[in-house]
C-alpha cells in the first residue's frame, strides 16, 4: 500500500485568536522560528508523503507564500552571506508538491476533506490537521501508515484523554483490542457527554483513510442540515464493512488551536531547543533575578 498524498485542512477562521488572525493564518502562528504548519509538511515529508493538498480560504495567501520561492529574498540573504537560514524550507519547497483548494464556507472538516476528492484517486491518504503538532522519534503520520498496510485499512489516531475533557473530542467504542496502542473501532461518539463516552480514547489530529470515504461524505452530505463531520464519513464507511483501527499515537502532541496551548507549545520546544533551551532554563528558573518571569513591582527599573 503506497502512501503518498495528503489533505491538511486549514480553512478554518481561527476566531479563538481574533484579533491576531483577522489578518495572518492561524497555521501561519510561530512555533519558534517556524510558522506551526511548517512542522506539519515535515512530519508529512518525513513520512514520505510528497502531495499535499492544502485546503484554505480567500483570507490565507501567506501559507502559499510561504512554500513558495522568494527571488529577491534569496538575493539579499546570499549578498549577506545568511542562506543558511532558509535551509530546511528550501528543502521542503524543492520534496514537495503543493496544490490549493479554496473552501467557499465553513462547513466542517468532512465537507474540507470532501473538498479535495479531486486530488486523491481511488487510494489511500493522510490527513494532518494544523491544531496537533506531533513530536517523537517516528513520524506521528508514518505511525498510522504502518499500521494501514500491516491491517490494509483505514487507521484515526487516538490518545487517552482525562474523562472530565471528553466532551471535546470524538471519542471511538472498542470492537476488539489488537494489541496495548491498537484497536478495532466499532463505531464513533462526536463531542460526549462523560457519561456517554465509549472510551476515553479520543480522535486526534492524524488519519489515513480509504477514498471510500469520499462516496460516505457524499451520501452524507445528500441528507446533512449542519456541519459536515469526518467522523460522520467514518462512521458511515464502518455501517458498510469498511474495517477502522485507531492506533495510541507514540509521541508529544501539542493542541496549539488554542492560545494556552500554543503559549505551552512554545515553552516546551524552546526549553528542548539546544540554541534557545539553556538561556529559557535559566529565565524560567530566575524567580528573584531582574529579568524573571515573575512581575514584581521592585524590580521595575526607573530611568530619570
Amino acid at each position: 500500500m503506497e502512501v503518498t498524498k495528503a489533505i491538511i485542512p486549514a480553512a478554518g477562521l481561527g476566531s479563538r485568536f481574533l484579533p491576531l488572525t483577522k489578518s495572518i493564518p492561524k497555521e501561519m502562528l510561530p512555533l519558534l522560528n517556524k510558522p506551526a504548519i511548517q512542522y506539519i509538511i515535515e512530519e508529512g515529508l518525513f513520512s514520505d508523503i510528497t502531495n499535499f493538498t492544502i485546503i484554505t480560504s480567500k483570507e490565507k495567501q501567506a501559507i502559499a507564500n510561504h512554500f513558495d520561492t522568494n527571488h529577491e529574498l534569496e538575493q539579499l540573504l546570499k549578498e549577506r552571506n545568511k542562506t543558511d537560514v532558509m535551509i530546511g524550507l528550501n528543502r521542503i519547497i524543492r520534496a514537495a508538491n503543493f496544490s490549493y483548494v479554496r473552501q467557499p464556507e465553513p462547513l466542517g472538516l468532512g465537507h474540507a476533506v470532501w473538498m479535495a476528492r479531486h486530488t486523491i484517486g481511488k487510494e489511500y491518504f493522510g490527513i494532518l490537521l494544523p491544531d496537533d503538532v506531533i513530536t517523537g522519534k517516528i513520524p506521528g503520520l508514518l505511525q498510522l501508515i504502518k499500521i494501514a498496510r500491516q491491517e490494509k485499512a483505514s487507521v484515526i489516531a487516538v490518545q487517552e484523554v482525562p474523562i472530565e475533557c471528553i466532551s471535546s473530542y470524538g471519542v471511538i467504542s472498542i470492537k476488539k483490542q489488537i494489541t496495548p496502542s491498537l484497536f478495532q473501532v466499532s463505531h464513533l461518539v462526536e463531542k460526549p457527554a462523560q457519561k456517554d463516552a465509549p472510551s476515553n480514547l479520543a480522535v486526534i489530529g492524524r488519519y489515513v483513510l480509504s477514498y471510500k470515504i469520499f462516496d460516505a461524505l457524499k451520501d452524507i452530505s445528500s441528507y446533512a442540515t449542519g456541519e459536515l463531520q469526518l467522523t460522520d464519513g467514518i462512521s458511515s464507511m464502518m455501517k458498510n464493512n469498511e474495517k477502522v483501527y485507531a492506533y495510541k499515537i507514540q509521541g508529544t502532541r501539542y493542541d496549539i488551536g488554542t492560545p494556552v496551548g500554543w503559549l505551552k507549545a512554545i515553552i516546551s520546544l524552546g526549553l528542548q531547543h539546544p540554541e534557545y533551551g539553556p538561556a529559557l532554563n535559566k529565565f524560567l528558573e530566575n524567580h528573584d533575578g531582574i529579568d524573571s518571569f515573575r512581575y514584581n513591582q521592585s524590580k521595575n527599573i526607573m530611568h530619570l
